[in-house]
């Protein structure tokens, strides 16, 4: 576990500094093809019921975001931006979710800790990270996906950058939710 978090803090601290995860950390698997249904889900939350389905947000678009783990530098800060754009979100009828392969329990205290009123998913055997080509080294790598209302895959991040990206994805849906 230890090993884990060291490993996290050094990616985000170089993700910090270096403005972008170099092509090496950017491998993460195959990605899911654009413009094809993105692939379903279903995951245990710190919200809600418990669990939640991709499906279950049809009708939608859907800021899917993974990140390597709670509590560290540069995932703070990116799901401080989202948490701070989420009006401009909810006005675009967009629902904002965080992967990473911690656990329920750390979700529902990052949470707590940030104030964060979108739901944490706890990926912990990383298979859906993997389908989405977002996993290496036992943990999610940081990358954004855009699904539309009717569950397509519209766009990919995966260049991420912390300070700036939803202020990134938030352009980028408007520009996607004009053509649809």
């Amino acid at each position: 576990m230890l090993r884990r978090q060291i490993l996290a803090i050094l990616l985000a601290i170089a993700v910090i500094f270096c403005g972008t995860q170099t092509p090496a950390l950017a491998l993460g698997g195959p990605q899911p093809p654009l413009n094809e249904p993105a692939p379903n889900f279903t995951l245990p939350t710190n919200t809600g019921d418990g669990e939640i389905s991709l499906s279950d947000y049809q009708g939608k678009w859907v800021v899917l975001y993974f990140y390597p783990q709670d509590f560290t530098p540069g995932c703070t800060l990116e799901a401080r931006r989202f948490q701070q754009d989420l009006p401009k979100y909810e006005a675009k009828n967009t629902q904002i979710l965080g992967v990473s392969v911690d656990d329920v329990d750390s979700h529902r205290e990052f949470c707590d800790a940030e104030g964060l009123k979108f739901p944490l998913l706890a990926d912990t055997t990383g298979e859906v990270s993997k389908t989405y080509g977002s996993f290496l080294t036992g943990m999610s790598l940081r990358h954004t996906y855009l699904i539309d209302p009717n569950g397509i895959l519209r766009e990919k991040f995966l260049g991420v950058r912390p300070p700036i990206h939803s202020k990134e994805v938030l352009a980028r849906l408007d520009e996607l939710a004009q053509g649809v």
